[in-house]
């Protein structure tokens, strides 16, 4: 059984480390640098930075960051925000990055996951999706690629732009088809739960699970050690912010939990 792993969230706005309550209600938290430093220090497995904004501002992914990660890191890190093109790609991951994240991009044209997998493989693909449950009754916007548009009977909506921009996509048949184009892993928020601290989404993370092959992140929602040994039942990696970034655990503790659960990690 491979190991799951423990994965620190940087949101950044404005080259800061901040977060929020279901992405609104940003609060300093760091200095993006430091604080990743920290967490490979305490054994995090990898860390992932989200430029929040990038997508909604217009602007590319901040390849000095990656540079510096890369000086100050050992362990793989992904970059995420306004990454929309082969190219920008192509900088990331020679400027240091392990891997990247693509959301809001991947649905303005999803033949990028194809495209980007069979360029650099699907190792170093995430496909990020921001869902929110569906509450209905509800007139969704048209997506074009009808198979995953989202119908009267489905239970989640992908949303863009940091949660900002709803879709029309059913986040299910939207998971399906990404693994198809050739994402290597998912990195599922639930906009529902994160920053609540009352624990991840688990249904939409096990039924995720379930019905695709590749890893799946969790995201949104850890407040307690259970709730991230909670999740790991289910999903291969928890991703979690606030916990760490206002020191109410160290990643060494949650290991320590995990392996009292009975979950296969690395400490």
């Amino acid at each position: 059984m491979l190991a799951k792993r423990i994965i620190p969230c940087l949101d950044i706005k404005d080259g800061r480390v901040v977060k929020g309550t279901s992405f609104v209600n940003l609060r300093d938290a760091g200095d993006p640098i430091e604080l990743a430093k920290e967490y490979d220090r305490q054994g995090a497995d990898e860390v992932v930075f989200l430029d929040i904004t990038a997508s909604s501002d217009k602007r590319g992914i901040l390849l000095d960051l990656i540079k510096r990660c890369a000086k100050e890191l050992f362990i793989p890190f992904t970059v995420g925000g306004g990454i929309n093109d082969i190219q920008m790609i192509h900088d990331c991951l020679n400027a240091g990055a392990d891997k990247v994240s693509i959301n809001t991009a991947a649905v303005k044209n999803p033949t990028l996951i194809k495209e980007a997998s069979s360029t650099f493989g699907s190792q170093c693909i995430v496909t990020a999706i921001d869902i929110k449950k569906i509450d209905h009754p509800t007139t969704f916007p048209s997506y074009p690629i009808k198979e995953v548009q989202c119908t009267a009977d489905s239970t989640w909506e992908v949303f863009t732009h940091g949660g900002r921009n709803s879709t029309g996509i059913d986040a299910i048949k939207w998971i399906k088809m990404l693994e198809r184009y050739g994402a290597g892993e998912i990195l599922l928020t639930s906009m529902d739960t994160d920053g609540q601290k009352e624990g991840y989404d688990t249904a939409i993370t096990s039924l995720a699970a379930k019905l695709t092959q590749i890893p799946i992140i969790a995201s949104g929602g850890a407040g307690t050690l259970k709730h991230i040994s909670d999740i790991l039942s289910v999903a291969d990696a928890a991703l979690l912010a606030s916990m760490l970034h206002y020191k109410e655990t160290t990643v060494e503790e949650i290991k320590k939990h995990c392996l009292s659960k009975n979950i296969t990690i690395r400490l």
